[in-house]
């Protein structure tokens, strides 16, 4: 459905995408995954035509990408891309209508989604007047108001609590069933393993990670445990990380994720932490997280990657603010 070939795009003199090919499959849901200043939001840009790339080719069902092509994608942008002194029923209406939909089409359609979204006393509010988490979820409507062959949603869950996150996810689901192309663009790694069939993880502009979740998996391999006690603390921990099969360990909440070092058993593991008198609630062979392969691949956490971007991004601002400011020698002369 979605086709990019070499794509390229610079800022600066650094590479954004670099050089990136991907096929995202009819009827896909297809996690674009990686922690920020990955690329994964220029890369849509590009899609959407918002951004030039420097070079490469997208093609949308095997087309150059027109702006006819584009009336059929349906876009939920990270940042917030509402009118807010509109009002709730005009602002989506109004969306509706550059996408071709007429307005005596798009009133009853507005009202459903926004009754399904717990918003439908809300029509005549204006936008200013709603929470982050509702506006977001007037964003995802607008998103999807005009029944789009392809949804591109970019960190679709920021500013909602768990409920409104699955309720947002239970709509994917529906959508998937109609067989739309779903494209989630996020850093939540976990959150797109229980949602995507397919994934994508960018790191510095490249792709990392290509594939089926289960073939990704599996092409993966090695042996993982996870591990959890009836009464968590840090000793049992470190019990666990200090056994003879023991690779390494990563902890999700109050549960651990164990790899096995090559030829390792979990039987071996288990009958440790019984000599250790530990009390376990779970102990089960598992395929390894998505999590776990990004950082075998990248070697740091999305969110260890996120803060190196971040640190960058400060340094090139203060850089940006010293040049700006430094005087000139000859007005110093003068």
């Amino acid at each position: 459905m979605i086709e990019l070939v070499g794509v390229r795009k610079t800022f600066g003199g650094k590479a954004a995408v670099a050089g990136l090919d991907l096929r995202i499959p009819r009827g896909s849901t297809y996690g674009l995954l990686g922690p920020n200043g990955a690329g994964k939001t220029t890369t849509i840009r590009m899609l959407l035509q918002i951004l030039e790339p420097d070079s490469g080719e997208i093609r949308i069902g095997g087309e150059p990408v027109t702006r006819d092509r584009l009336d059929r994608v349906g876009y939920l942008p990270e940042e917030r891309g509402v009118y807010k002194r509109m009002q709730v029923g005009r602002l989506l209406s109004f969306f509706a209508e550059t996408k071709g939909v007429r307005p005596a089409d798009s009133k009853p359609l507005i009202r459903q989604w926004l009754e399904r979204l717990d918003l439908a006393d809300r029509i005549d509010a204006r936008v200013q007047e709603l929470s982050k988490g509702m506006q977001q979820k007037i964003q995802f409507i607008a998103a999807i108001l005009h029944d789009p062959d392809i949804i591109i949603l970019d960190e679709p869950f920021s500013g909602l609590d768990v409920i409104n996150q699955q309720v947002l996810k239970d709509i994917v689901v529906d959508l998937k069933r109609r067989e739309k192309t779903i494209v989630f663009c996020t850093h939540m790694i976990d959150q797109a393993e229980r949602t995507c069939d397919h994934v994508c993880i960018l790191a510095r502009g490249e792709k990392v990670v290509d594939g089926r979740i289960a073939d990704v998996k599996r092409e993966h391999g090695g042996t993982h445990v996870r591990v959890a006690f009836e009464q968590w603390n840090g000793d049992a921990v470190h019990i666990v990380r200090r056994a003879p099969s023991v690779e390494s360990l990563h902890e999700h909440g109050q549960e651990l994720e164990v790899t096995l070092r090559p030829g390792g058993s979990p039987h071996e593991l288990l009958e440790h932490l019984m000599t250790q008198n530990l009390r376990l609630s779970t102990f089960s062979r598992i395929e390894p997280s998505l999590e776990r392969i990004f950082i075998q691949r990248v070697g740091a956490t999305p969110e260890e990657m996120a803060a190196q971007y971040a640190a960058s991004a400060e340094e090139r601002e203060a850089e940006c603010v010293r040049a700006a400011t430094k005087p000139r020698r000859s007005l110093w002369r003068r």
